[in-house]
């Protein structure tokens, strides 16, 4: 009887488990269908990937072999990357995003790390008025702005942008931090002290450390929402320093401009890649229980 019972719990595990990896193939599948089918449309072109006549057209690359003789091409990346020089776009998306983190990430820890440790009541208010600020579209925050950078003639370059996106995910950034740091007992500090360090040395080599993993994983958002701005470096960037989400908007054109939509697609691929890169590269840090064991005995 026993046996029996035993050959049935192992049974249904196994079916359980089929179910469950099936359901997750199906996930991935239709999680990672439209990326998948953007780049392989990257490398037809347009009559194939918008073909209205036949979708399977996009699959074989009909009008494609008709144009180049192959079925694939990379006209819409050479076009994007060389003829409309997007290698400038990607350039500058690097700059602003690198000074975007380094300064969110600054401002946010020692702030953030204040508030945490702070007995003050004005503390809760000053969050609360960090996250208003952060719930107000940008848009309206960057109307305020821009009579200064025209009076200043300061408008259009990439050190101004940078201060906005800074002021616009710095609420964020300090929420994130600040609930990070809240995880992390005040114990530590005062064992630092006890040894002889100052508040400021407790920070670098004691808490900071230990909390890498959650100033890591602050970063990286603090990155997506500079790296995927449109409204702010649109409204403040000029052509010549546009940033890539822009400049694939600009690829698509206007009712006055005729703009080349391959280039565009091509483009869509190529910031893409770099944050499915990125997210790999850290996800072992994106975790929960960062501080888990910091404290024993």
């Amino acid at each position: 009887m026993e046996g029996f019972l035993y050959k049935k719990m192992i049974k249904n595990f196994k079916i359980d488990s089929i179910f469950i990896y099936l359901l997750i193939f199906l996930w991935l599948t239709i999680a990672s269908f439209p990326f998948m089918w953007t780049f392989w449309g990257s490398f037809k072109v347009e009559l194939d990937f918008f073909s209205i006549t036949n979708w399977y057209n996009a699959v074989v690359g009909k009008n494609t072999f008709e144009t180049y003789e192959t079925n694939f091409t990379g006209t819409g990346y050479i076009g994007a990357w060389v003829q409309e020089e997007f290698w400038r776009s990607f350039l500058n998306s690097a700059i602003v995003c690198f000074f975007v983190v380094i300064t969110s990430l600054t401002i946010g820890t020692l702030g953030a790390y204040a508030l945490s440790r702070s007995n003050y009541k004005y503390t809760f208010w000053l969050l609360i008025v960090a996250l208003i600020f952060r719930a107000m579209p940008p848009i309206t925050l960057v109307a305020g702005y821009l009579p200064a950078f025209f009076e200043w003639n300061i408008w259009g370059i990439l050190p101004t942008t940078i201060i906005v996106l800074v002021a616009i995910n710095q609420p964020f950034t300090l929420w994130m931090l600040y609930s990070f740091f809240l995880k992390i007992p005040k114990e530590l500090d005062e064992s630092a002290k006890v040894d002889g360090c100052t508040q400021f040395q407790a920070f670098r080599y004691v808490i900071i450390p230990v909390m890498w993993p959650g100033v890591i994983t602050a970063g990286l958002f603090s990155f997506l929402l500079a790296y995927n701005d449109f409204a702010v470096t649109s409204l403040l960037l000029s052509d010549e320093n546009r940033t890539m989400i822009p400049k694939i908007a600009a690829f698509l054109g206007t009712t006055y401009t005729e703009g080349n939509i391959m280039f565009a697609v091509a483009a869509v691929i190529s910031a893409t890649i770099p944050l499915f890169l990125l997210v790999m590269f850290f996800q072992k840090k994106i975790v929960s229980g960062l501080v888990q064991g910091a404290v024993k005995g």
